[in-house]
């Protein structure tokens, strides 16, 4: 789940961990939080503008890492009925 605007999440009520990558305004990451348990805070630090909300692991897979560039990618087609 990409949340804007965001620099801190919570996992309150929460039953499983998760992962959660911080990013400036540009989309550069600044901060990596793996695992984050229930009932945890997390902030992303100095200039985070964007929160995004992976499976627990998921960051580790994908092989994010703090000054890497996140970019989005919108299928307009996905969702649409024909």
């Amino acid at each position: 789940m990409w949340i804007t605007p965001c620099n801190s999440i919570h996992t309150f009520f929460m039953a499983f961990p998760i992962d959660v990558v911080f990013a400036d305004a540009q989309g550069r990451v600044s901060r990596i939080r793996s695992r984050l348990g229930p009932w945890r805070l997390a902030w992303g630090g100095r200039g985070a503008r964007h929160a995004l909300e992976l499976a627990a692991g998921a960051a580790e897979k994908a092989s994010i890492r703090p000054g890497e560039r996140l970019e989005l990618a919108n299928d307009a087609s996905k969702g649409r009925r024909g």
